[in-house]
């Protein structure tokens, strides 16, 4: 072990005497489960199923569902397999319990304490871990290789500033990454600098690119069509605090002439800022989760709800992508629009999905804008050309297929990990 990766756990091991204060203070805070945060230490009422079982880790939303195809292709081909998946955050959590195929376990991913993980390792004794792209913990991944558990590393996603991060550690997170079974890039950029690691990753593939058109149930759309009526509607999705009044104001000249936007926020727990943010520029809100009606006067629909997504996503004219206009958040997976045949509009920062809005820009398949006054005359020229809009409808829905065998590369490479299956 190097030297630095022994300080690390010596004061990771001091730290835990305080993680009960600071998670409860989390708690307070809305950031962690009030009755299940003792999960993060490693601590349980659920007990571990019979049978071999396989780790899924991904720390929030994004990471978590794109484990979901694998996890479906594992019940249905190794149905004596147990399945546990860990997140991060609670959201992640709300909408996994909403998700996850029956017989999965869901617990919260324990901190990275000694104390934490050996607990953690101890009650679940799994016998495959598998981590979607980039939460890497030393602690995890030292106690894993210590009892001999096979970790794999899926959709790695190494950005510049990690992999700068990395070069003041270099010897340990070698060390770390060495100790992988297997490690996919999701692409190239990263594949690179995991071979400057002196990492030999397998072949490139990127999970966020797999999945299913998400969700929509026909009753709840023909009940929200006959809500909204004839209007024009913008969805604004996936925004985060601070996004929301930004994309309002590039919107206002369209909504005081009667058309509607669908503003559908990532953390609907701030829903009640949101609002009151909208209304102080003189904006009329109905908000979904109080079942508020929408009249030829709402400015903004608040759908401050989860797992609906997909059902906005179907009912808009025109898609802007959140988490794209404010510094340090990336940008969210365009591809959950472009399953349901729409094409996006996306603010500057779209680093954590670079490959795959590389592609949707070149493909014409959507826009770039970089920042509010070019947001604001974008949705102009557009809700004056819909034959536009439609054409970039048609090229992002293209796009979306076109990685259909990433599920079966990735199958291909777990299975010589997984445990053998009994006669």
């Amino acid at each position: 072990m190097s030297y630095t990766l022994a300080i690390y756990q010596r004061l990771m091991g001091v730290a835990h005497a305080l993680a009960p204060g600071l998670l409860k203070r989390r708690v307070r805070q809305g950031k962690e489960h009030p009755e299940r945060f003792t999960e993060r230490l490693g601590k349980t009422t659920t007990p571990r199923p019979e049978g071999p079982l396989i780790w899924f880790h991904g720390v929030s939303v994004g990471e978590s569902l794109s484990a979901l195809p694998v996890i479906v292709v594992l019940a249905e081909e190794r149905p004596d397999l147990r399945v546990l998946i860990t997140s991060a955050t609670t959201t992640s959590a709300d909408i996994l319990a909403k998700r996850l195929p029956s017989g999965v376990i869901h617990q919260f991913a324990p901190i990275d304490t000694p104390q934490a993980v050996r607990s953690f390792l101890d009650h679940w004794r799994p016998d495959l871990a598998i981590f979607i792209e980039s939460d890497i913990w030393p602690t995890q991944l030292r106690e894993l290789t210590a009892r001999g558990v096979p970790h794999a590393l899926l959709s790695a996603r190494i950005t510049e500033k990690t992999f700068k991060g990395w070069q003041r550690f270099k010897r340990g997170m070698t060390t770390l990454l060495g100790g992988y079974a297997l490690i996919m890039a999701q692409d190239k950029a990263s594949e690179d600098r995991l071979t400057a690691m002196g990492v030999t990753p397998g072949r490139r593939a990127n999970l966020k690119t797999v999945g299913a058109p998400l969700p929509v149930d026909p009753g709840a759309l023909a009940d929200l069509r006959r809500l909204i009526g004839k209007q024009f509607v913008y969805l604004a999705a996936s925004t985060h605090y601070g996004e929301d009044g930004l994309i309002a104001k590039a919107l206002e000249p369209a909504l005081w002439g009667g058309d509607l936007l669908i503003l559908a926020p990532r953390h609907p727990i701030r829903a009640g800022d949101i609002r009151a943010d909208l209304e102080s520029l003189g904006l009329k809100v109905a908000q979904r989760s109080m079942g508020e009606e929408v009249t030829s006067h709402t400015h903004v629909y608040l759908a401050d709800t989860l797992g609906e997504l997909g059902l906005f996503f179907s009912i808009a004219d025109i898609t802007i992508m959140g988490g794209s206009f404010l510094e340090g958040i990336g940008g969210h997976n365009p591809l959950e629009a472009a399953r349901l045949g729409k094409a996006v509009i996306t603010g500057p920062d779209t680093s954590n999905w670079g490959g795959i809005y590389s592609d949707l820009l070149h493909e014409d398949a959507g826009w770039r804008v970089q920042g509010p006054t070019e947001l604001g005359f974008l949705l102009s020229q557009l809700r004056k050309h819909p034959e536009a809009v439609r054409a970039a409808d048609q090229k992002a829905i293209a796009l979306s297929g076109r990685e259909a065998n990433t599920l079966d590369v990735v199958w291909a490479a777990l299975v010589p990990l997984l445990p053998k299956a009994a006669p």
